[in-house]
């Protein structure tokens, strides 16, 4: 089966029809059939925060491979109508550095997002909205959450500015410390902690 048609046979984890926007499906990523269309995304220079710029297809397939021996990280690909449009990966803070960072309350997740490239047709109006919205209500409604954690690089502004947009209220600013182990190497990074909890999200 093709790269771009291997997802369509997943049972998603989340479904959702946004109005205006279309469907939403949130399935498992697996980590060498979608290799192809991640690398892509995050060989970009739009996604130098994401971390993975320089690497190849097969060293992007064995991190999100490695990712999927985890019990508290997860990955998975965003479907519009079918069609890759995101990247999302959901974590336990207790289990990540981030969880160094800050007080992590109970029924906390994580959420790295990475949008899709926008083509030529560059005017996506809403779309962002609307992804987060599916995303929001798979995290805190669907797996029962009571808080979204997202930590962005201080120097990604237009990712700061977009979880605001969509209700999320800044934290601290933070500095992650380096992890260098054999599986896994991350950088020190500064990063903008943003919330976005259930009750004014979801009001009763």
């Amino acid at each position: 089966m093709s790269d771009l048609a291997a997802h369509r046979t997943r049972e998603p984890v989340h479904e959702q029809h946004v109005d205006g926007f279309g469907t939403v499906r949130v399935v498992p990523l697996d980590a060498h059939a979608d290799a192809g269309t991640v690398h892509g995304w995050v060989s970009e220079e739009r996604a130098v925060f994401w971390g993975m710029n320089g690497l190849t297809r097969e060293q992007v397939a064995e991190i999100y491979a490695h990712m999927d021996t985890l019990d508290t990280h997860h990955a998975f690909l965003i479907l519009k109508e079918e069609e890759p449009v995101a990247l999302l990966q959901t974590y336990e803070p207790e289990a990540d550095r981030v969880g160094e960072c800050y007080p992590v309350e109970p029924g906390d997740m994580g959420v790295h997002l990475l949008l899709a490239p926008a083509g030529p047709d560059a005017a996506r109006p809403g779309w962002t909205a609307a992804l987060v919205r599916a995303i929001a209500s798979y995290v805190l409604l669907a797996l029962d959450r009571r808080r979204i954690v997202v930590d962005p690089d201080v120097r990604n502004e237009k990712a700061i500015a977009r979880f605001l947009k969509e209700g999320f209220t800044a934290g601290p600013e933070v500095v992650l410390p380096e992890i260098d182990l054999p599986d896994v190497y991350l950088p020190e990074k500064h990063a903008q902690l943003a919330f976005l909890t259930r009750e004014p999200a979801f009001p009763q």
